[in-house]
């Protein structure tokens, strides 16, 4: 006689519909994950967002965990992409956007599965923690040669966690807002069983108790004197990927505020900046431009142009140019990590076959990682551009380089009066901590920003305005442990995920195995 062993966590009785009702809810945790994204300053929201995932997780099938992990994936990315609409625009319909979602929605989906196979281990929260944040390292891979928007650490540009990115940088943060969900998950999961507590508190409490520890830690005062920066928005039409036609509105859009800006130094309404900042592709650049070196020499600064290169070979790249008043261009940063779509076509072949469009997009070549720290206005200026916040090796190399202060030129004009520009302000945020740097967002339509070490905003601008920001911002030189860790704190939590994974399957299969023993026995 066959002997059946249960799941100790599998419910001995399973309501009716009661799949609908955690279908419902796990949907609403994701949504509510979503909402603790920018601009809305619900950092707190993502921890009880992971705390009910997990909850609806526990005593779940492999197959019902994948699909749980899998919807709440999608109630999170089809919200927060929802941008990649206005970029596209009608001619394309929704199905990049979704289909995007869906690929991103897998990986949440293997999270959910995963986590299962460690849900039996001692410490099953730590282990599941590890798990989730561990797969956004393959996510920086693939699809579309890594897409990480919407890590977990992106939606905390403020409140208990972010200090912790002076520690680990963005895979410390996540990790520990995931733990604290899933410590809270566990807390409630075991009330009635006082004994068993001790370790879900230290998972849901020590997480935030740390973060608000390392506050005092987050300096923030210049160590190598400071520097006046303006930043330039000329202001662009948001009329999405028709932008690509537009290149010559661009640049005369922040020509003409410039020189309003220059007017107002003048006169003496604004002080004298020592650096000038133009944001991502702002102009065209093929040798020569008499016009760049009129405003540049009639400011008297030097400037960082943010240009799309016409190399002699015929190539494009997206670049931070040096600009002396005197001499003209020199030393320039090429962007390393392109736009899938809107600066390169993967996988063109299958692409074509769902848009005509293809064929009129030509790939822009990147950069190879050099000149990641300009050297410009007496100092060294750390560069990253644009969709290079969302990855952590930009900025370290920036800094690693010597950068003293941190510039992120950005051009966000496609993605129209949407949510993007927010949730990538919120990525430079983040690095602004994680580096100990200040932070200059230099943006062609919003929102450019001044952050400071700590990542607090001191200023910043509108959405699709002409504009302007000048200001004092410190020089810093001091590197964070961070810095000095670089990605063996990402490649350390992935090492030790896996190695909880293989504990999870030889557990499994020594249950199993145990379990067909003593059957064999009881049946014998």
């Amino acid at each position: 006689m066959a002997v059946t062993v249960a799941d100790p966590e599998t419910p001995k009785m399973k309501p009716k519909r009661a799949w609908l009702v955690r279908l419902v809810v796990t949907g609403v945790a994701g949504y509510g994950y979503y909402l603790s994204f920018a601009p809305r300053p619900l950092w707190w929201l993502a921890p009880i967002a992971f705390a009910v995932f997990a909850l609806v997780l526990r005593g779940r099938s492999f197959r019902g965990a994948f699909g749980y992990g899998f919807i709440f994936g999608m109630a999170f990315f089809l919200p927060l992409l929802t941008w990649l609409q206005d970029f596209l625009g009608r001619d394309f319909g929704p199905w990049p956007w979704i289909g995007l979602s869906f690929a991103l929605s897998l990986y949440f989906g293997l999270a959910g599965w995963l986590i299962r196979v460690v849900a039996r281990l001692p410490l099953a929260p730590l282990w599941g923690a590890l798990v989730f944040v561990a797969l956004e390292t393959p996510r920086t891979w693939f699809p579309l040669g890594g897409f990480p928007w919407g890590r977990v650490a992106f939606s905390q540009p403020e409140g208990a966690f972010l200090p912790l990115a002076s520690i680990g940088g963005a895979p410390l943060v996540g990790f520990a807002v995931v733990l604290t969900g899933f410590g809270l998950a566990a807390l409630i999961a075991k009330l009635r069983e006082p004994r068993a507590l001790a370790w879900p508190v230290v998972f849901t409490i020590v997480p935030a108790v740390a973060g608000l520890a390392l506050w005092p830690t987050i300096g923030t005062e210049a160590q190598d004197g400071s520097l006046t920066v303006a930043t330039v928005q000329g202001n662009a039409p948001d009329i999405g990927l028709a932008l690509q036609g537009q290149r010559g509105v661009l640049r005369q859009n922040h020509l003409a505020e410039s020189a309003r800006l220059l007017q107002q130094i003048q006169s003496g309404q604004v002080p004298k900046p020592d650096l000038l900042l133009w944001p991502e592709t702002a102009t065209p650049l093929a040798g020569a431009d008499p016009g760049i070196d009129q405003m540049v020499s009639a400011y008297g600064i030097p400037a960082i142009i943010g240009a799309l290169v016409r190399t002699p070979d015929g190539a494009a790249e997206n670049s931070a140019v040096v600009w002396d008043p005197r001499t003209g261009p020199g030393q320039r940063y090429v962007k390393q990590d392109l736009v899938p779509f809107g600066e390169y076509v993967p996988a063109r072949a299958v692409a074509r076959l769902v848009t005509p469009f293809i064929d009129d997009t030509l790939d822009m070549r990147a950069g190879d990682g050099s000149n990641a720290a300009l050297s410009v206005a007496g100092t060294k200026i750390g560069v990253f551009i644009c969709y290079e916040a969302a990855f952590d090796g930009p900025a370290r190399d920036a800094t690693a380089e010597g950068g003293e202060l941190l510039v992120v030129p950005t051009n966000n004009a496609w993605y129209g009066p949407g949510e993007m520009s927010y949730q990538q302000l919120a990525m430079s945020r983040l690095r602004a901590v994680e580096h100990g740097r200040a932070v200059v967002v230099s943006a062609t339509s919003g929102v450019s920003a001044l952050v400071a070490p700590d990542g607090t905003i001191t200023s910043s601008t509108g959405l699709f305005t002409a504009d302007a920001l000048v200001g004092r911002v410190p020089l810093r030189t001091q590197t964070t442990l961070s810095d000095r860790l670089g990605a063996w704190t990402e490649y350390g939590l992935l090492a030790v995920a896996i190695a909880g994974v293989a504990g999870g399957f030889v557990l499994r299969f020594r249950t199993r195995s145990s379990t067909g023993t003593t059957a064999g026995e009881a049946a014998g």
